[in-house]
Order: structure tokens, then C-alpha cells, then sequence
């Protein structure tokens, strides 16, 4: 179940369009199985209200419910109207569009087995038909368990539901099965009455307006398709962070883990679009037939490879700055002891086609992680560093394109440009589009799209059977190796950027993950607190990252300083000549900044005390940063003063370097 403020998404530019650009969704009963549960009233529910006040919704439209829970028209009414209240996205709350809304939604009681309910169900469909002019289209939605999809697929041909005029269309609910077999059966189920084109498996991921404005963006910008390939990008990464941990819901995750729960369905949705082949059209089978492709040339697999290209992770227990522990995941509620259930993981993927042969498509997903954010960055070759010979200009980094998915939406490109000043010196910058800037939008939930798109057939943003198919052949070996194979857990601490060893697969290939630092998440450091919007970007752009080992030496006493420590994550620990501990520095503290501003050779060794995430600045930068900005110089003359009773002269700060 996804989270209201995860779903939440600039979505519509309302007042922008055309008055008859959008048309309402096509007229239909919406019949929802599991009417009573979390996902009606935190997502369904809000999403057609966010359609009937955009005047999305069709007029001849009209809900009923089904659960177990003995609820009557009346109290489902009652219930919904106080829900809505709490999970509605929008900024005023309309009563008069939510009571014309209410008014069509009825309740009948039942469970999903018995025949007689369902005979009911359809006399009560039959009568809202004719009630509302539905004209004989229903829309079945299964906001239930996995395990009732085939019962209820099933029970709907028996009572004669398929007959009839209008369209029939069903919405299955994630996850699609939890293993290629079962994933295999569900889909010999529900397909064994229904066409494919009559059932549409939900990913609420599709329905975000970032994830669709890839296509949008790839495909609309003959700039960037021509360079989308081997020839001109080195490597992709997909990256979806949650702060949050298993919140209470240990008894569902200890049965799925991230792979399953995250990287199965929406990252590999993601990777589809991205990546996949110039459709033929937009129409909704000619994408998704290159997505199928796409997902089928993902390599599988050996048990040898999964070893080499895959790591997983388990957050442990942590104290939090109060000194209050917080639990690891196997001390969660409703969590196995002893469980190897993943709560983190990261992947080199290869895709085997034409386009994208040698290059590396990584992907990393995790709980309780630093920070909550989902991008993509796209990672292009390095121009040649041959044509600065002779220039100041000693090394060139590479150019960024950032798909910003959540919370942050948006979409930058990061690139080299000349500092201002005679001489040829290159300093890192972006350029950055916000939905937010550009666009008076709603908050929508996601769920919007999906049943706007679904009440006219268009099943672009819905998952195929082979797709679901494919998707599972590529995670299945790594289940099945995982299942075999004991797990080192807890293996990354709260908070942190995840285990060290998926730093470490990815230097295998001398590269780096790209942590999309904030302009929020910088201000939590007192250093950066008070500075300006211009400052932090030079300093965003310039941090790189790294991630060390608990006894790991950071600094090497004697060494010439040519880069300054940002402490993220954990503790290190200064040693003196006798390597005794005389200081220990964590999360927001700098180091190393006194050996890089004199040029000196270090005095003392840092080592890291605990698994430490830092963020590196070099020398060159360090020293820009400073001139450019005189407060940030007034504060690291402060730190050296009270740290290490040194007087920094402000002209030994600023002098060019």
C-alpha cells in the first residue's frame, strides 16, 4: 500500500487546457471489491474526487462497494465522507462537488465466494445502469489480496457479468504474484474467462506524472534521442530512497522484500521506459510491445552472476540523535527474529540489444535510507580531456541528465561551464525545469490517471501479461540465489546510504553512485545552514561521495591535504602520534579542511569509528567556493579556531590558488 504523501504528484494544469482538450471519463459503474479497505479510502476515493473537481469525471457515473464488513449504503457514505476529509489533496476541500459525489456511491455486503452476492452485485449494476445511463459499462476494481483475483475473475463469468452491451474491464491491484510461477498462474486465472485487453494491472508508479513524462520527454526532444544509446552514455542509474522504515507493516514486508516490493514492478517499469525502442506510434500496444522487448533482453541471471552483479542489504538497529535506539528490522514487529527478508538492494543490470550493449543499468532501492527521493540519472561519456591540454583545466567530469520522480519533480541537466575571470578554469553547473515552476497543478494521487485512462480502454500505463512475465524472469534468479545463500544481516545502519558493498560493486567498475544531494538536506549541516541559494548549488555540485568501513584510515597523517571531509553519516575518531583518540566527529561535522587551506602535510590520522558516508570536496573546489564566498570562509575560519586554536588569515582563505 502506498503511502497518500508518497502518491501525492503535480499532475494537471488546471485552467490551461482547452475546456473540451480532456474529455470526462467514458460513463460506467465502478465496482470495487475490497470497498472497506485502506486503499478505497486513501487513494480511490480521493482520486475520483480529484476527477469530479477538474470536471473529469463523467455525470452518468456511479460507485458500488463490496467487503465482508457489514456496512449499508448509508454508513459507506458516512465512512467515506469522513475519510475524505483526512486524505484529500487538494488545498480547499469543495462540499458541493463531494456531496453530488457521495450521492452515487452504494454499498452491498458479502463475501467474494458467494454466488448469491454476486447475484446481487449484478441486479444491483443493472439498476445503477439504468439509474445513471451507463449504457452497460462496468469497471471491476480488485482492491483486495492477490489471492482473490482468480476467485473473483472467475465468480464474475459465473453470474453472467460478461454479458450484456457496453465494455467490461478489470483493474488488478499490485503485487501481480510474488514468484514467476505464481505470477505464471495468476495470469492463467484471470485470463482463463477475460481477453488481455479487458484486464489492466495496476503499477501506481505509471501513474505519476514524471515517470510518464519520460516517454513525453524522450520522444518529443530530437535533441536527446539521437544520443540515446552505447555511443554517448556510460551508465544509468535508478535510484528510489525511503527514510521511512517497515512502519508497523512487518508482517507484509517480511514476506516480500525490496525486490519484490520495489524493484520487480515500479523500477523495472521505469527501466522499460527509459530504455526501450522508438514505438512505431503511441498507441497503447505499440509501447508496450517495446517495453516487452525491452524487459525480455534484460539478461537472466546464473546463480554466479547474481553473486558478482547483485547486493542486499538489512537495516540494523541505530540510536537517533536523542540517543533513543531505534529497532533493527529483524527486532520490527511481526518480523522473524532471525529473517533474511531484504530490506535493501542494488544491481548491475545488462540490457542485450543493439543499443544498449556494455552499457551498465544499475539499480539500487532501499528502507530507512538518508533521505526519501526517487530519480534517474543518465550518465553521459566524458568529452576528451586531450583539447585542455596546456589550460588550467586538468580533469573533466561528466555530464548529467536527472529525472527528479519524487519529492522533488522535476528534470536537470548538469554540465561544465567557464568561470567568470581570465583564464580558463571550468566549475560544474545545472540547469533545472520544476512541474511546480512551470505549471498551476492539483496534487493528484496517481490513481487518477489510472481510471481516467482505464474508463477509455487506453491501457498504455498498464502492465501486459508478458510484461509482468518478463519482469519476473529477471528477478526470480536472484530470489532463488538468495534463498540458498545465508545473508551477513544487518548490514547498513539507519539512515545511512545502504551497505558498503553496494559502494563496492559499483567501484568495481570504477564508478560511483550519484547521491542527488538537496538544497534541504545541505542546510541540516551548520556550515551550510545560512547560506544562499547560489552558494549551496556550488557546493551541491561539487561533493562527491564516498562510503568507508568501520576501522577504515580516512586520513593518513603526513599525507599533503587535497580534499575536506563532510561527515553524512557515522562517527570517525582523531588520533594523536600515539594513536590515542582525541576527538571523534559525526554526523554534519567537517575534517580535514586545515591540511587542504595550508597545503601542509596532515598532523593527525582519521579514522572512521563506525560505517561512515562522507562527502568529499577537493582542493580546487574547496578553494573556489571560499573565494567566492566570504561567510562561508568567516565560518570555517570559526570551526578551526574553536576545533583546533588555529587563526586562519582571511587572505590565506581567499588567496587564488
Amino acid at each position: 500500500m502506498t503511502d497518500i504523501a508518497d502518491a501525492a504528484q503535480v499532475v494537471r494544469s488546471v485552467g490551461a487546457d482547452a475546456p473540451d482538450e480532456s474529455p470526462p471519463s467514458e460513463p460506467c459503474v465502478m465496482l470495487i471489491f475490497g470497498a472497506s479497505g485502506d486503499l478505497t479510502k486513501r487513494l480511490l476515493v480521493p482520486a475520483l474526487y480529484n476527477l469530479a473537481c477538474d470536471g473529469l469525471l463523467s455525470p452518468n457515473f456511479a460507485v458500488l462497494g463490496t467487503a465482508f464488513d457489514p456496512l449499508t449504503t448509508e454508513s459507506f457514505r458516512a465512512r467515506m465522507s469522513e475519510d475524505i476529509k483526512k486524505f484529500h489533496t487538494r488545498k480547499d476541500f469543495d462540499q458541493t462537488i463531494w456531496d453530488d459525489l457521495i450521492s452515487r456511491f452504494h454499498y452491498v455486503q458479502g463475501g467474494f465466494a458467494d454466488m448469491n452476492v454476486f447475484e446481487t452485485l449484478k441486479a444491483e449494476v443493472k439498476k445503477l445502469d439504468e439509474q445513471y445511463s451507463c449504457t452497460g459499462n462496468v469497471l471491476f476494481y480488485f482492491a483486495t489480496a492477490p489471492k482473490f483475483f482468480g476467485l473473483l475473475c472467475d465468480n464474475l463469468h459465473k453470474s453472467g457479468f460478461k454479458a450484456g452491451p457496453g465494455w467490461k474491464r478489470i483493474i488488478v491491484e499490485k503485487p501481480f504474484g510474488t514468484d514467476l510461477p505464481s505470477a505464471l498462474k495468476l495470469n492463467e486465472e484471470v485470463l482463463a474467462n477475460w481477453q488481455e485487453n479487458q484486464i489492466y494491472r495496476v503499477d501506481h508508479y505509471l501513474g505519476k506524472e514524471t515517470v510518464q513524462n519520460l516517454l513525453a520527454f524522450r520522444f518529443s526532444n530530437g535533441m536527446f534521442e539521437p544520443l540515446w544509446n552505447k555511443n554517448y552514455i556510460d551508465n544509468i542509474q535508478f535510484n528510489v530512497s525511503e527514510a521511512v522504515d517497515v512502519e508497523g507493516r512487518g508482517g507484509y514486508y517480511d514476506s516480500s522484500g525490496v525486490l519484490r516490493d520495489m524493484m520487480q514492478n515500479h523500477m523495472f517499469q521505469m527501466l522499460a521506459y527509459l530504455c526501450m525502442e522508438v514505438p512505431g506510434s503511441f498507441e497503447p500496444d505499440a509501447i508496450r510491445n517495446e517495453k516487452a522487448k525491452l524487459l525480455q533482453s534484460v539478461r537472466n541471471y546464473s546463480p554466479e552472476e547474481v553473486s558478482r552483479y547483485v547486493v542486499r542489504g538489512q537495516y540494523g538497529p541505530s540510536r537517533d540523535s536523542t540517543g533513543k535506539v531505534k529497532p533493527g528490522y529483524r527486532e520490527e514487529k511481526d518480523v522473524a527474529p532471525g529473517s533474511n527478508t531484504e530490506t535493501y538492494a542494488a544491481a548491475r543490470f545488462h540490457i542485450d540489444n543493439w543499443r544498449w550493449e556494455g552499457v551498465p543499468i544499475y539499480l539500487r532501492s532501499g528502507k530507512a535510507l538518508w533521505k526519501r527521493g526517487t530519480e534517474i540519472i543518465v550518465e553521459f561519456k566524458k568529452a576528451p580531456e586531450v583539447i585542455f591540454r596546456g589550460t588550467p583545466v586538468t580533469a573533466l567530469g561528466p555530464n548529467r541528465l536527472i529525472f527528479h520522480i519524487q519529492p522533488y519533480q522535476g528534470i536537470e541537466i548538469q554540465f561544465q561551464a567557464k568561470i567568470p575571470g581570465p583564464r580558463l578554469h571550468l566549475q560544474p553547473v545545472n540547469m533545472r525545469f520544476g512541474y511546480g515552476d512551470a505549471f498551476k497543478a492539483s496534487r493528484y494521487t496517481g490513481y487518477e490517471v489510472m481510471i481516467y485512462a482505464c474508463s477509455h480502454g487506453d491501457a498504455t500505463l498498464f502492465s501486459r501479461g508478458d510484461l509482468v512475465e518478463a519482469a519476473w524472469r529477471v528477478a526470480q534468479p536472484m530470489m532463488d540465489h538468495w534463498a540458498k545463500t545465508p545473508a551477513q544481516f544487518p548490514n547498513y545502519a539507519r539512515n545511512s546510504w545502504g551497505p558498503k558493498a553496494a559502494a563496492d560493486l559499483i567501484a568495481k567498475d570504477g564508478r560511483r553512485w550519484h547521491e542527488v544531494l538537496t538544497e534541504d538536506v545541505l542546510r541540516k549541516v551548520p556550515l551550510f545552514k545560512d547560506g544562499d541559494m547560489v552558494f549551496l548549488e556550488q557546493v551541491i555540485m561539487a561533493l562527491r561521495s564516498r562510503q568507508v568501513s568501520a576501522g577504515e584510515l580516512i586520513i593518513k597523517k603526513g599525507d599533503i591535504g587535497r580534499e575536506l571531509y563532510l561527515v553524512a553519516r557515522g562517527e570517525v575518531e582523531v588520533l594523536d602520534f600515539d594513536g590515542k583518540v582525541i576527538k571523534v566527529l559525526a554526523d554534519g561535522d567537517i575534517f580535514g579542511e586545515i591540511g587542504v587551506l595550508m597545503s601542509k602535510p596532515r598532523t593527525a590520522d582519521v579514522r572512521a569509528q563506525t560505517s561512515c558516508d562522507l562527502f568529499v570536496l577537493d582542493k580546487s573546489d574547496f578553494s573556489r567556493i571560499l573565494r567566492d564566498n566570504p561567510l562561508f570562509a568567516s565560518a570555517v575560519q570559526q570551526v578551526a579556531k574553536e576545533r583546533y586554536q588555529v587563526n586562519l588569515p582571511t587572505d590565506a582563505l581567499t588567496a587564488p590558488r
